[in-house]
C-alpha cells in the first residue's frame, strides 16, 4: 500500500536544508568540492586555500602562471561551477 502523502528522499532534504538555512552553505560546499574537477587533476597541485565570501569565491594559487591563465577563463570556470549545484552560488572568481 502506497501512502498519497510521500515524497522522494532527494526532495525531503532539499527542503529540510531550506527550512533550516543550511541550503547556501551545502551549496557553497559542493562548489568548493567541484573546484578541483572543473579546474583539472593536474592543476590541484597549485591550489591552496579556497573559500566563500559574498558569493566569490577566493582560490589560493601557487603558480602566478595559472593565475594569469585562468584568470582569462573566469567566466567559464563560474559558469561550470554553479552548473554542480544547478543553482548560481558563485557570481565571480578571484584567483591570489
Amino acid at each position: 500500500m502506497r501512502r498519497s502523502n510521500t515524497e522522494p528522499i532527494g526532495k525531503a532534504i532539499q527542503q529540510f536544508l531550506r527550512e533550516e538555512g543550511l541550503e547556501t552553505p551545502y551549496n557553497q560546499f559542493k562548489v568548493l568540492k567541484a573546484l578541483e574537477e572543473v579546474l583539472g587533476h593536474g592543476i590541484s597541485r597549485y591550489i591552496g586555500n579556497s573559500f566563500i565570501k559574498n558569493q566569490t569565491l577566493y582560490v589560493e594559487l601557487k603558480s602566478s602562471v595559472l593565475k594569469q591563465e585562468l584568470s582569462a577563463g573566469r567566466a567559464n570556470i563560474v559558469r561550470r561551477l554553479n552548473a554542480t549545484t544547478g543553482t548560481q552560488v558563485i557570481a565571480d572568481i578571484h584567483f591570489y
